[in-house]
């Protein structure tokens, strides 16, 4: 593992995408737990890829159109339901101490599917990672498969960060009714935004 690696990992990590965004949404909206809990789910929705880049399957993703195209429109729709969801979920956004917490399995299967529906992660990992290992190199599955597991302990130390954080301010954010509503519409156009990124997405 080099410098360049961490670097370049928490470049891409730290930019805003699906899993930080529902992070920090879960984050704001349910507390500092709901947000560490988002951060695990939406590193298990990398796990997937990093398999699949790994294994070869990036390859086959790459030059078949039709299963890009599944996937990829698979994906676009869950992020539309996000949005969508996130609009209506008021009480999602609201300092309620009485309001019961959602379950951690549907706070991390939500995550994941954000991540896991999102077929150029993938891509990204298969063209990623052979960057960063030799021609040479004796074992380069077992390589590879290092350096995927030290992209996923980051991605879960950063995006619990911003759960945390996130968490951290909800009180004094969320108090008040204006910023609540912008935050919904805020998030919901952020959701609505990547899937039309990702509908335009070329394998």
């Amino acid at each position: 593992m080099t410098v360049a690696f961490l670097v370049t990992s928490l470049v891409v990590i730290a930019t805003p995408g699906t899993g930080a965004l529902y992070t920090l949404a879960a984050g704001l909206g349910r507390g500092p737990r709901a947000g560490v809990l988002a951060a695990a789910g939406s590193t298990l929705g990398v796990a997937p890829h990093l398999a699949a880049a790994v294994t070869g399957l990036a390859a086959l993703l790459h030059s078949s159109a039709t299963a890009f195209q599944v996937l990829k429109y698979a994906g676009v729709a869950y992020l539309l339901y996000l949005a969508w969801a996130t609009l209506r979920d008021r009480d999602g956004f609201a300092v309620d101490p009485a309001e019961p917490a959602p379950s951690a399995t549907r706070v991390i299967s939500v995550a994941v599917l954000s991540n896991l529906l999102n077929p150029k992660l993938t891509i990204f990992f298969f063209a990623f990672l052979p960057q960063f290992v030799r021609a040479d190199e004796p074992n380069q599955f077992a390589r590879m498969l290092g350096l995927g597991a030290v992209f996923m302990a980051l991605t879960f130390a950063v995006f619990a960060l911003y759960g945390v954080l996130a968490g951290a301010v909800r009180d004094r954010v969320l108090a008040r009714p204006a910023v609540t509503r912008w935050l919904r519409r805020g998030f919901a156009g952020s959701f609505v935004a990547l899937g039309l990124l990702l509908a335009r997405a070329e394998a």
